[in-house]
């Protein structure tokens, strides 16, 4: 199929670009990096009669250091961010996330702000986002906020932006010392999208035990969520492997998972259990020191 009938515009400057979401309002749709947003005009799941461009806002478009954060654009791509000396180096989470995201054409397309805005229940994106308990930086013409991470993803392809809002940035703190944290995904072999994906920070106190875990979990339910009983059973604990796999278990408490051609209930919620006890061991070995 191909989309029904719309008007293509594409803003130089960030208040033109609100401008014309403020003016078009609903029947606008802003188009970032397209790889979520065109697939859904093409089988007509979507039909906005105004589709507003962000391509031309090459300011969005970066990745700063801002001493104890790093800032990134939302209109900067998905490789860049897999590929950034900086994030690499103090926010290495957020680039593994990245390297995870779709193929290489889509990582070279698809940005960081259209695929958080999207949010998809499969993407890789939000998982890490909580883990890193980052912020989003949004925009509208009546001035700009900050949503916190654990507030932004609301439902099924829902999230806390107004409809008027564009996001900015998205800023993440700098790993401290004695942090380790990783990324592990069960694939959907076609699409990528993550049956199951499990971000997993911890922060060592000086005698070895867990201070603090924070577990961003996407693909079970109908959003990307903080698995809070798991980061409960680990904090102030001697991390052992019997108390990694209890812990683990608690993965998907209290979430309705997704059943669909891909993947049932229950196998979701019985790799939800074996992803997040992976990403926990790999983040622990990485906070003693390790490589894995």
């Amino acid at each position: 199929m191909i989309p029904t009938e719309f008007e293509y515009l594409r803003p130089r400057s960030m208040e033109e670009a609100l401008g014309l979401l403020a003016q078009h309002g609903p029947e606008a749709k802003l188009l970032a990096g397209g790889h979520s947003l065109l697939p859904l005009m093409k089988l007509r799941l979507a039909a906005p009669k105004y589709l507003i461009d962000l391509g031309g806002l090459e300011q969005l478009s970066y990745v700063r250091d801002d001493g104890p954060e790093i800032a990134i654009g939302a209109m900067t791509p998905h490789a860049e961010v897999e590929s950034s000396e900086l994030i690499r180096r103090c926010c290495p989470l957020l680039a593994e996330a990245a390297a995870e995201i779709g193929d290489v054409q889509v990582r070279n397309r698809g940005t960081m702000g259209g695929s958080l805005a999207h949010a998809d229940p499969g993407a890789d994106y939000p998982a890490a986002i909580l883990a890193l308990e980052a912020k989003i930086k949004v925009r509208s013409r009546e001035g700009e906020r900050t949503i916190e991470a654990a507030s932004f993803f609301l439902d099924l392809l829902t999230t806390a932006l107004q409809p008027r809002e564009i996001i900015l940035e998205v800023r993440v703190a700098r790993d401290r010392e004695r942090s380790g944290a990783a990324y592990v995904k069960l694939h959907q072999p076609a699409s990528g999208f993550a049956i199951v994906g499990t971000a997993a920070r911890l922060m060592l106190d000086p005698k070895g035990n867990c201070e603090t875990a924070r577990i961003g979990v996407t693909g079970v339910g109908a959003k990307a969520y903080r698995a809070e009983a798991v980061e409960k059973a680990l904090a102030g604990k001697r991390l052992t492997a019997a108390l990694l796999a209890k812990a683990s278990a608690m993965a998907a408490e209290g979430v309705e998972p997704l059943s669909d051609l891909h993947a049932s209930a229950a196998y979701r919620l019985a790799m939800a259990e074996v992803i997040t006890k992976r990403a926990l061991e790999k983040a622990l070995d990485r906070a003693r020191g390790g490589r894995r």
